[in-house]
């Protein structure tokens, strides 16, 4: 449940800044494939990898993994 709600969040957070997939795996210096793996729902990612997309959406981890306002 949790890591669908970060995968959601993800995608949303990215969608809302404009970023596509390639993009935010440019900025993120992960692969366009993991992120996509990510926003699936296919992988859970490491808090390694959380912290990378963070920085690459401007935005801090507490604020990323903050998914308590995330609908499914």
């Amino acid at each position: 449940m949790i890591n669908e709600r970060i995968s959601l969040k993800i995608k949303f957070e990215r969608q809302k800044r404009g970023f596509s997939q390639e993009e935010l795996a440019l900025e993120s210096g992960l692969s366009r494939s993991a992120i996509w793996k990510i926003e699936s729902g296919n992988v859970s990612p490491t808090i390694d990898t959380l912290e990378k997309i963070a920085a690459a959406l401007g935005m801090d981890f507490a604020s990323l993994t903050d998914v308590s306002k995330v609908d499914l």
